[in-house]
């Protein structure tokens, strides 16, 4: 969908740019899929204290509840009956209608439009919306909305407009090369759907001004420099010092930041990568 652009009545709707939702069929969400969503602004549940700072506010949303498994659908065909606007996620959603009577909602593929009918199964037609395992698909379409585990639903490639690329298959395992550049390992038997996530010009819209940020629920940041000493690392000075530090930033908990590694070294999933992001390839 295109970009749309407003008359610069005020600086700040000078740069601010919006999506044109004109390809969107419904307005208000399927009731019988919604639910509450209750706003922690940032705070942990176990002790309430902030653990994600520069989070609240925000317009109220209800939840809408996405099927990423799809697959206790196998064999069943459902016709998509609307696209609509999720508030929780990037990309747009869709309205699926078995042929049984339930009703489901999906992340949206780019092309897909009401009326089209998508299926599941271990192996089912290659079609874009279709679900299938990874073993089934040929080599190099596009996939997103990827499974990890056997049976979990899809954790992978979902942000709009992203897409996995399935280079081969290899023994019990299936390759693929994520939106990073990252190449890993998948076993074959997990799931996929063909296609490439809807809303690609997601990454084009620019807010504009500081209250359109607001109503999305984030606060303002400031920089530690513009700070007081006893507030972050690089704060104190007169005006807007430099940061003050031979050793490069600083986080406002005095450890390390930019170029640090964060990864643990120990982690499970490290023996599945073939090809790091960054293109170096993986000790042995």
């Amino acid at each position: 969908m295109p970009i749309k652009t407003v008359k610069p009545t005020s600086p700040g709707r000078r740069t601010m740019t919006f999506a044109d939702f004109s390809g969107l069929t419904k307005k208000r969400p399927e009731r019988g899929l919604t639910k509450g969503k209750r706003r922690i602004n940032g705070r942990s549940k176990s002790t309430g204290r902030i653990t994600i700072r520069h989070r609240g506010g925000g317009h109220k949303r209800l939840y809408r509840d996405i099927d990423f498994k799809r697959m206790d659908k196998a064999g069943v065909p459902g016709t998509v009956k609307a696209v609509e606007y999720d508030p929780n996620r990037t990309s747009y959603i869709i309205l699926t209608v078995y042929a049984d009577g339930d009703k489901r909602y999906h992340l949206a593929p780019e092309g897909v439009v009401v009326g089209d009918v998508i299926t599941s199964g271990e192996r089912t037609k290659v079609k874009v919306g279709n679900r299938m395992q990874l073993q089934n698909i040929p080599t190099g379409y596009k996939v997103f909305n990827v499974e990890m585990h056997i049976g979990k639903g899809g954790e992978m490639v979902r942000s709009a407009g992203t897409s996995a690329t399935l280079v081969g298959i290899d023994k019990d395992h299936a390759i693929l090369q994520l939106p990073s550049n990252e190449v890993r390992k998948v076993r074959k038997e997990c799931t996929a759907t063909i296609g490439v996530v809807s809303n690609g010009e997601h990454s084009l819209i620019r807010v504009g001004k500081a209250g359109r940020k607001r109503w999305m629920g984030r606060r303002p940041q400031v920089l530690g420099k513009s700070m007081n000493a006893v507030d972050h690392p690089h704060g104190g000075g007169e005006g807007h010092s430099p940061i003050g530090s031979k050793k490069g930033p600083r986080t406002p908990w005095g450890k390390r930041a930019l170029g640090v590694k964060t990864r643990k070294k120990t982690k499970a999933s490290d023996k599945l990568i073939m090809r790091r992001r960054t293109n170096k390839k993986r000790k042995k």
